[in-house]
């Protein structure tokens, strides 16, 4: 049953967050899990963004990656994809987290607020 498998998720978020092409995706995704900050990154499949930028319809291919993180960490999170970003005003967004088994939340935590 799908309710005995629910846990307290409040705490956990997902940071969803494009990058300028993979390599830079993976280099700031090894950081911060190295770091603590996330407990995975997940880099997806390259993509393309349509949006406005200085004037100019853009079209850009992105490599957008999602961290899932402890709300302790998150704020630290965005602040340490922002200061290494490429992008002038990077996407970060945070979502909560409404589901997720109780086993892998505990996992979540233990990596991201890890004391080493």
């Amino acid at each position: 049953m799908i309710g005995d498998l629910a846990s307290d998720t409040s705490d956990l978020r997902l940071v969803y967050c494009p990058f300028a092409d993979e390599e830079e995706a993976r280099t700031i995704a090894r950081t911060v899990v190295r770091e603590q900050l996330a407990a995975c990154a997940n880099i997806l499949s390259p993509t393309i963004a349509i949006f406005h930028w200085q004037g100019s319809l853009t079209e850009k291919a992105e490599v957008p990656v999602l961290f899932k993180t402890a709300l302790p960490q998150s704020k630290a999170l965005v602040a340490r994809i922002v200061h290494l970003h490429s992008y002038d005003e990077p996407a970060v967004l945070v979502l909560p987290v409404e589901y997720c088994p109780p086993s892998f939340r505990a996992w979540v935590l233990a990596q991201t607020l890890a004391i080493d």
